[in-house]
């Protein structure tokens, strides 16, 4: 077989409608359309939305309220039970390490909030933290540090 002896199978392709061709094509004189209305017409029809008169449903329903803060960061919320969960004692626990186990991923920047409980020091290095969170971590004798980041990198709420 060559290229020269392809051909599509057999019924797969119909072909094209060539319309005002003259009238042995079955397609001549009004190509189709009808005679005379609005449909015959050049740039004829009705909008996808048009209601026969009746006011639209697009214009019935009360526009979009409020709008989206461009510079709105959207921080991936980690708790104290989770990190009690998965990390050992003297364990460093960075946004990368959480990525490791799952907690966080991608670009957005890590909170840690205090709900649960923690016993054991850990050494977190977040961009955020809660008065809670560092309250309990200090307590069990861990320490924390807060990280700066980039506005720019950030994800929506998913």
């Amino acid at each position: 077989m060559k290229l020269h002896d392809l051909r599509p199978a057999e019924g797969s392709t119909k072909k094209r409608k060539r319309v005002g061709r003259g009238g042995g094509s079955g397609f001549g004189k009004t190509s189709g359309r009808g005679t005379k209305g609005q449909n015959s017409r050049a740039g004829g029809g009705v909008p996808l939305t048009f209601e026969g008169g009746q006011l639209p449903l697009v214009q019935r329903l009360p526009k979009l309220r409020g709008f989206n803060n461009r510079f709105k960061v959207y921080y991936t919320a980690v708790n104290l039970d989770s990190l009690e969960r998965l990390f050992e004692a003297d364990a460093e626990v960075t946004p990368e390490s959480l990525a490791g186990v799952g907690l966080a991923g991608g670009t957005a920047p890590v909170v840690v909030l205090g709900r649960g409980e923690i016993s054991k020091p850990l050494q977190v290095k977040v961009h955020r933290i809660s008065a809670s969170a560092r309250q309990k971590i200090e307590a069990a004798g861990g320490s924390v540090e807060v990280l700066g980041y980039e506005v720019n990198k950030r994800l929506p709420r998913s």
